[in-house]
């Protein structure tokens, strides 16, 4: 049964009396077999969400200013070492399902039946972003910034895998959204409720504890959007943020469920995990630098981009950044000393330059005052007399002054011609 409605109506007295009571039905399987290979909503899920995240992640990096691809890079050591994470996590949890009495060992490497922690997958994702920062020289912080919102949106899709596989449920419950589980069975007939196919009848109806998680997810994720583009928050705050706020929600969420867990005097161990983490992102929050990295400060410092299992393109990789970095820094130590011996000596030849401007305008000046006084001493007295010879020498541009010698000529002609006045006179 896909759809359990039950709707009962009965005529009493003249009255119409209804009772509709509809549930969430679960899906009828969660593995579909592709010949000899097993499709698994789980892990489609899982995937799904993981691509999502990087491709969300690569978008809103490039919007802060970051390079592109840097997120898929960063992602292929973040991801093994998340699954990796998450899988240690659950099975450190739940031990005994493993390795219990009836517990098989070997089913704790069947990551493909489900069960990741959400703890251990961000605790070693972590790690392993850190390394991949570590390795293309890209701050994590920032970059926890960027992919906190797609990284929330890949756990809510990945949520659907639960749903799949009918786990994380729960107590049993009869409100109208009540989720229903149905008992599976394999081709021989014998129960199993991962990996079997629903014959339809109803185990119980409990709550879909799956879907409050995922539904609180969005809300987050949308909040965190909304907060970045109106504060801009950088440095890490809004991954505490994310991690603040998926907490508080996951800790009511384990209220509600009752399935196996280990538990810590009667509380289960996630409620415990989930308000120290809180506290902790909240913590980081508060103390941590406010604003948000420049663009220049996103960019990597090595400009060739080996992939993760390039161990050797790696090394040089490394090599070469580092080299890079210690002559940026030494250029930054010798920067200041060269600008004020620089300035110094600037300064210097400016003083220099323009005490030798004044000295020659002072020259300058003194030559004027002493070239207009001797016209006026020589000019003055021959103006009404040798007005047409003053006129001539005032006329011609290339010659000197030479006002003094034509009065000279002018008086030894005057002279001269009393000298033959006289003469024709005594004649």
């Amino acid at each position: 049964m896909t759809l359990r409605v039950l709707a009962d109506s009965v005529l009493s007295n003249g009255a119409v009396t209804a009772d509709v009571l509809a549930y969430i039905p679960s899906p009828a399987q969660g593995v579909w077999h592709i010949g000899p290979f097993p499709l698994r909503a789980y892990a489609l899920c899982i995937i799904l969400g993981i691509i999502v995240a990087i491709w969300w992640g690569e978008r809103r990096w490039q919007q802060r200013g970051g390079q592109q691809g840097a997120v898929l890079d960063v992602a292929m050591f973040a991801v093994p070492f998340g699954l990796v994470g998450g899988r240690l996590y659950h099975v450190a949890t739940d031990w005994q399902k493993y390795f219990g009495a009836d517990g098989h060992p070997i089913d704790a490497l069947k990551i493909y039946q489900g069960g990741l922690g959400i703890w251990g997958a961000v605790f070693l994702g972590g790690v392993g972003a850190w390394i991949g920062c570590r390795v293309y020289r890209i701050p994590l912080p920032a970059l926890g910034d960027a992919i906190a919102p797609p990284i929330l949106l890949a756990q809510a899709i990945g949520r659907l895998g639960n749903y799949f596989n009918q786990e994380l449920y729960g107590r049993k419950t009869d409100v109208p959204w009540g989720l229903e589980i149905y008992l599976r069975f394999d081709d021989q007939g014998k129960l199993d409720m991962m990996n079997g196919v629903s014959t339809g009848v109803v185990d119980k109806v409990v709550q879909p504890t799956f879907l409050y998680e995922m539904i609180w997810n969005l809300l987050i994720v949308v909040l965190l959007v909304q907060i970045d583009k109106r504060y801009r928050i950088g440095h890490g705050r809004l991954f505490a943020l994310y991690v603040a706020g998926y907490c508080l929600g996951r800790f009511f969420v384990e209220l509600l469920r009752d399935d196996e867990a280990t538990k810590i005097a009667g509380i289960r161990i996630n409620s415990f995990t989930s308000a120290i983490v809180f506290l902790a992102a909240v913590a980081y929050f508060i103390f941590a630098t406010k604003g948000r990295e420049t663009a220049d400060q996103l960019q990597p410092s090595t400009v060739s981009r080996p992939w993760p299992w390039q161990i050797g393109a790696l090394r040089a990789a490394g090599a070469e950044s580092e080299a890079a970095s210690k002559a940026a820094a030494a250029a930054e130590a010798v920067a200041p000393k060269r600008s004020a011996a620089t300035t110094t000596d600037e300064t210097s030849a400016a003083a220099a330059e323009s005490e030798t401007s004044a000295a020659e305008s002072e020259q300058a000046e003194s030559e004027q005052d002493d070239d207009g006084s001797g016209k006026s001493e020589v000019a003055e007295p021959n103006t009404a007399a040798d007005g047409p010879n003053l006129t001539k020498s005032q006329n011609s541009g290339n010659e000197p002054d030479t006002t003094g010698d034509n009065s000279t000529e002018s008086e030894t002609s005057d002279t001269e011609q009393g000298k033959v006045a006289t003469s024709k006179k005594d004649d």
